[in-house]
């Protein structure tokens, strides 16, 4: 399982545990909803760091990847990684003058 969803089920989770923790007690339904969203984000931050760090590695990996990848395209588009500096795409030779 990515780290990304590890994470968001684990806040989701949070949540829902709050929640329930203040499902007993006598306030607007509103007023439960955003103490727990506002206690489970405190929560999150201290309980889920190992996890949270995990995805931001994974995050910074395929950022990574994708730049990698990004400038083997615009360096191939370019004309600059051909195998040998005699040979056109498709394996013709330039004309000679």
């Amino acid at each position: 399982m990515s780290a990304a969803v590890k994470y968001t089920l684990g806040r989701i989770g949070l949540f829902v545990a709050v929640l329930a923790a203040l499902w007993l007690v006598e306030m607007n339904i509103f007023i439960k909803l955003m103490v727990a969203l506002a206690f489970s984000a405190a929560l999150s931050f201290f309980l889920l760091k190992g996890w949270r760090d995990e995805m931001a590695e994974e995050m910074a990996t395929a950022a990574e990847r994708r730049r990698a990848e990004k400038e083997r395209l615009r360096s191939a588009l370019a004309g600059e990684d051909e195998p040998d500096g005699d040979e056109q795409p498709g394996g013709a030779r330039p004309a000679e003058r």
